[in-house]
């Protein structure tokens, strides 16, 4: 995901470009409030094993209703710091389609990488927006339920509600992409197709999108009688997310390229680091007026 080429880059960001609503997905509007889903209790998704979800044909189509309402109640409510968040997101994402990125890995993909994309991201939303930006990586190990696994993101860290205490919102840059199944049927693919491509909100949020996706995406294995791989598990799914990361690295990773020397060479993980983005979109130019590819939440 992260080591993709030009052209791969290179059309994220034209759909970036092209359509804030398609990619960013949840109405800007804070008073939409619609009333908390019960999302089938507390219960673990992933011990359930799916016989009492019918496929007879009119309960199916209830169910997958149900779903899509569900998604989109849970889209459609968003705070004000949200929306402030998501609008710097936007901000930066022009800035990059504008000026382009360099990709500075011990090993340039040529083009750029997805990597470089998520540290100049958070560079701009932590310089430039002034927020507590950095990117974080959550690393799980293996267990009976689950393989082990790393997945890295951007974070902001909010403080300002003293009444609420801290606030944290995931930005992730390609999350449609993270729930798709090539083979799905065509009521999962309708579901997913409502997903922004980059997300933009809260953990509570996110954990209750996560729940709904699963649920989706087992029936879906289901009726097609496909294996259901252990990353597609909802633990696998929550731990991507939700889990312990690491922020400590986030900041040297996420440096401005103005404090460092040009010839800088990151010691850590060169995936995790990230600097220098002086222009590795310049051919980018020519995309804006395509069809969107993604969406933000």
């Amino acid at each position: 995901m992260d080591r993709q080429n030009s052209d791969d880059i290179m059309r994220f960001l034209d759909g970036m470009a092209s359509s804030d609503d398609v990619l960013f997905g949840f109405l800007d509007e804070g008073n939409q409030s619609p009333e908390d889903f019960n999302l089938n209790g507390g219960s673990d998704i992933d011990d359930v094993d799916g016989s009492n979800i019918n496929s007879n044909s009119e309960e199916n189509k209830v169910f997958w209703q149900e779903q899509e309402q569900l998604l989109q109640g849970t889209l459609y409510r968003t705070s004000s710091i949200e929306t402030k968040i998501r609008q710097a997101t936007k901000e930066a994402l022009k800035q990059v389609k504008s000026k382009g990125l360099h990709c500075v890995c011990r090993r340039p993909v040529a083009g750029g990488c997805r990597s470089c994309l998520r540290g100049e991201i958070s560079r701009q939303l932590r310089d430039v927006a002034g927020y507590d930006c950095v990117i974080s990586k959550s690393k799980w190990r293996s267990s009976q339920d689950i393989p082990a696994g790393e997945h890295e993101y951007i974070e902001i860290v909010d403080r300002s509600d003293s009444k609420k205490g801290e606030m944290r919102v995931v930005i992730e840059l390609s999350f449609r992409a993270e729930f798709e199944i090539a083979k799905g049927g065509e009521e999962y693919k309708r579901l997913i197709s409502r997903l922004p491509e980059v997300y933009v909100g809260k953990t509570d949020r996110l954990r209750s999108l996560i729940k709904i996706l699963c649920i989706a995406g087992k029936k879906c294995l289901r009726d097609n009688k496909m294996h259901m791989g252990p990353w597609r598990k909802h633990k696998y799914m929550q731990a991507k997310w939700l889990g312990t990361c690491d922020r400590s690295n986030s900041l040297e990773a996420a440096v401005s390229e103005t404090t460092e020397p040009e010839n800088w060479v990151p010691r850590a993980k060169p995936r995790v680091s990230m600097l220098n983005y002086n222009g590795l979109v310049g051919s980018l130019s020519t995309g804006m007026g395509r069809h969107a590819a993604v969406t933000v939440v």
